[in-house]
């Protein structure tokens, strides 16, 4: 018996807005399921589908886990996420080569180093 990654969870005070940010930031197609739960699909063979759950709290701790993305422009992709409305977050990480952002809703994410320098 083995087990397959197929679902990221993600809690979300507003789902639907947390959701099309993420398509955007992401560029993967949303849908909201007959559950009512916003879903994004990624590319095959790009990881697992992101779920997002509505939940009545807002999120107020650092995450306990997290994603990291490697993009092939760091800087130009920082500036164009920080565009679509996330801001840099300091969390303790000091100077290193990623940055670590977070979404609207307060979700930490890091981008690396580009894969090229």
């Amino acid at each position: 018996m083995g087990l397959r990654f197929s679902e990221l969870c993600i809690d979300a005070h507003d789902p639907e807005s947390l959701g099309e940010w993420w398509s955007q930031a992401l560029g993967w197609p949303k849908h909201t399921d007959s559950d009512g739960d916003v879903v994004l699909t990624p590319p095959a063979g790009h990881g697992p589908v992101w779920l997002f759950l509505a939940v009545p709290d807002d999120k107020v701790v650092k995450n306990r886990l997290h994603v990291d993305f490697t993009p092939d422009d760091q800087r130009a992709e920082v500036d164009r996420l920080i565009g679509l409305g996330a801001r840099r977050i300091d969390i303790g990480q000091g100077e290193q080569s990623w940055v670590v952002l977070a979404d609207p809703e307060g979700n930490e994410f890091c981008v690396l180093a580009s894969a090229d320098p």
